[in-house]
């Protein structure tokens, strides 16, 4: 079973510094199961309930925003500056080993 919307390319996001490519066209908290296949076995209801994966971002200069990522769609040069404690716990290892980002 195929969870990702169709898409054609990566995007690149920031998570907390650190740069990642994700499929585009999907909602971020896809583009975060694309990063670590954990995010699919966290505890999140994904119908925006249970708010185990609210971020705050901020994109092309704007005031940072919190949303939920089972809600929006990540875009290119998105940048998550914080996220819920079950994200962070489920993209710890692939935070570790990624790139700090230049942003």
């Amino acid at each position: 079973m195929d969870y990702y919307e169709p898409w054609e390319k990566l995007i690149r996001i920031v998570i907390l510094g650190k740069a990642f490519a994700v499929p585009e066209n999907n909602l971020l908290l896809r583009q975060l199961q694309f990063v670590a296949a954990d995010i699919g076995a966290g505890r999140y209801c994904w119908n925006g309930e249970c708010r185990y994966c609210e971020v705050t971002y901020r994109r092309d200069g704007a005031p940072d925003q919190t949303a939920l990522a089972c809600r929006i769609k990540g875009q290119a040069g998105m940048s998550l500056v914080k996220v819920a404690l079950e994200i962070k716990y489920n993209l710890a290892e692939a935070l570790a080993a990624a790139p700090r980002a230049d942003e």
